[in-house]
């Protein structure tokens, strides 16, 4: 059913229990996965624009990227793994076109209200703004 799936990444204890489905959901329909991470620090905000060098932060997001593409690999799916940098959620739709996806896959925290407004929501304006079905599954318990 779905072709590619835009898989999107935080670099963080969320990120286990959406691989685990996701990586399920590819094998059942044979797709195609797009890990994505968005870096959102300052350096990654403007990097451009102030001609930067990557930060150990951004270096250490790309490692995490290749590793966990590596690992899926190993288990048989096509997978490619993009860095962007920004704000999450323009990033996570830019990405959607570019790579012509057809399902965005999320991980959630399951914080809200308060915490939503201090720490942001991007799975609520990727939901509002996408044109592609948005899968959000959410997070094991921190260990």
């Amino acid at each position: 059913m779905y072709r590619k799936i835009l898989v999107a990444l935080e670099n963080s204890y969320a990120d286990e229990n959406l691989l685990l489905h996701v990586a399920e959901l590819a094998r059942h329909d044979q797709s195609q996965l797009v890990l994505l991470h968005v870096a959102d620090g300052w350096a990654a905000r403007c990097f451009d624009q102030l001609q930067l060098t990557e930060s150990e932060e951004m270096k250490e997001d790309r490692r995490y990227l290749e590793s966990t593409a590596e690992k899926l690999r190993a288990t048989g799916l096509p997978v490619t793994a993009r860095l962007a940098l920004g704000n999450p959620p323009d990033e996570i739709l830019k990405a959607v076109d570019l790579e012509q996806c057809d399902l965005i896959a999320l991980g959630s925290h399951g914080h809200r209200y308060l915490a939503d407004i201090l720490y942001g929501s991007t799975i609520a304006e990727v939901r509002h703004k996408s044109i592609v079905p948005v899968l959000t599954i959410p997070a094991a318990r921190k260990k």
